[in-house]
């Protein structure tokens, strides 16, 4: 299958422009520095993602904010310098986030004219910055969430990338509805742009990836285990979750759930991006740190397995923080992650 030069094994750097604790110059100058652009460098990754919500970027009324893009251009020069490859993606835009702890409407965005056309405004402002810069990408945004507006965002996707198109040749990474899910790549519309690239994110099954998670609806705090599992036993331990969170992916004749596993459901996809020959690229993955450190590790071997099997390109859910952060486990646990990346 054809892939995406320089986008191979990557991490995120979630939590420093996007989803962050605090929005104050202090934590925009000290979260993610050059010396950590340096580590990743230094692990043998070749790329990282960049997650940005647009209130970095754009007042209210949708002037752009210098100081934002001052903080990309930051990562870009870190980036360049230590020979990373880097994926700008828009986290959230005006009128629309994919986080569940924001109660907002999930659909308004995909059905408002006016939501759209500052949606491409921003990619056109972006485009013009960043858009003759080697090695560097976009992705349109993160996670689209309901299954009914599929057909909607195919249409706002496809006009992005138009726009774009008219100002960069750079890589262009979409995704589709299930946040995301990878059995939502099938609906995702053909395209002949030969650097366009569909994306998915996994963190299947949710059950042991966001044990214990305080942001799911009805997982317990104290919920935990273990991986492999049977079907039988997944089936039991997932019947205490909303089921539209796992409603992309039916798991309902699964025997066990093992390396097996990720190649069933990474199927449908790998179908869809060898047929229309479009490189298929895994932006968000990960497993949460309160899982058994030794289940973890399992868990991420058997996905890194289908990825290389398949040379999908990759960027592991989290560099620090977010629950996710690989960097703050300890040092021995974080080498043996970076091994498998």
């Amino acid at each position: 299958m054809r892939g995406m030069d320089g986008y191979r094994h990557g991490v995120n750097l979630g939590g420093w422009l996007s989803q962050a604790e605090e929005t104050t110059p202090e934590h925009y100058a000290s979260f993610i520095t050059e010396a950590d652009i340096r580590k990743i460098a230094g692990w043998g990754l070749d790329h990282v993602r960049l997650p940005v919500d647009y209130t970095l970027l754009e007042t209210e009324d949708g002037e752009p904010k210098e100081e934002g893009f001052h903080l990309i251009d930051s990562c870009l020069a870190w980036c360049r310098k230590y020979g990373l490859s880097l994926i700008i993606d828009l986290h959230k835009t005006y009128g629309y986030s994919f986080d569940p702890l924001e109660k907002d409407d999930k659909t308004r965005f995909f059905s408002d004219i006016v939501l759209q056309q500052r949606f491409y405004a921003l990619w056109q402002r972006l485009a013009e910055r960043y858009g003759k810069e080697e090695n560097t990408a976009f992705e349109l945004l993160n996670e689209i969430v309901s299954p009914e507006v599929k057909d909607l965002w195919n249409e706002i996707a496809l006009e992005a990338i138009r726009r774009i198109r008219e100002i960069s040749d750079n890589w262009i990474i979409f995704g589709g509805v299930y946040y995301n899910g990878v059995a939502a790549v099938p609906w995702l519309p053909r395209i002949t742009d030969r650097k366009v690239a569909y994306t998915f994110h996994c963190y299947e099954p949710l059950i042991f990836t966001h044990q214990g998670a305080y942001w799911v609806e009805r997982m317990p705090s104290d919920f935990r285990i273990d991986w492999p599992l049977s079907g039988d036993n997944y089936r039991e331990a997932a019947g205490i979750l909303d089921p539209d969170l796992a409603a992309s992916v039916d798991l309902s004749d699964e025997k066990v759930l093992d390396a097996s596993f990720f190649e069933r459901i990474f199927a449908p996809a790998l179908e869809t991006a060898e047929e229309r020959d479009i490189p298929l690229y895994c932006g968000e993955y990960g497993v949460i740190d309160l899982a058994d450190k030794e289940a973890l590790l399992r868990w991420l071997k058997d996905i890194h397995d289908a990825f290389e099997k398949y040379e999908i390109g990759r960027a592991l859910w989290n560099y620090r923080e977010k629950d996710f952060g690989i960097r703050d486990l300890s040092p021995e646990l974080c080498e043996k992650i970076v091994k498998l990346l």
